[in-house]
């Protein structure tokens, strides 16, 4: 009996990866980028992993800025529900190696519902892959495996 992994091609999957590329439905990209199981792919205008802010984790997952609410004090802290459209999980390829992100730039999403995990560019094209497989609603940014000084 011959097994197989089922796929559906017409979802988005990291195909490859290598020192100055990643490949994503064999399609090789020399700049980060980002996207979701099912639409475009993006290029991410963010270079190294300090050019990560919330603004930046904001884009990847869809979401549109909003102010802050003046009077969000009077619930006493409590999290605000994870719009519909936000993914349930963001990955963040940092390269080579495993980044963690700040805080004060990922609290914010957080707050929405939204997990954020950051990890090794090869880690977080794996770790996509199997969730996208399962039906999961994750997007996932990915920066080139080069070397951060």
């Amino acid at each position: 009996m011959q097994l197989q992994s089922e796929s559906n091609p017409a979802l988005n999957t990291v195909t490859a990866y290598g020192p100055d590329y990643i490949e994503i439905n064999e399609v090789p990209y020399g700049h980060a980028v980002y996207f979701a199981p099912e639409g475009e792919i993006h290029q991410w205008m963010v270079e190294t992993i300090g050019d990560i802010d919330t603004g930046a984790l904001r884009q990847v997952a869809g979401l549109e800025d909003s102010k802050p609410d003046p009077m969000a004090f009077l619930d006493g802290g409590a999290n605000a529900s994870r719009p519909a459209d936000a993914p349930e999980v963001l990955l963040v390829g940092t390269g080579l190696k495993q980044h963690l992100l700040a805080s004060h730039v990922t609290q914010p999403l957080l707050r929405l519902g939204v997990g954020i995990e950051a990890m090794s560019t090869e880690a977080a094209a794996r770790t996509y892959n199997i969730l996208m497989s399962e039906g999961r609603r994750v997007v996932v940014a990915l920066l080139p495996n080069k070397e951060i000084a």
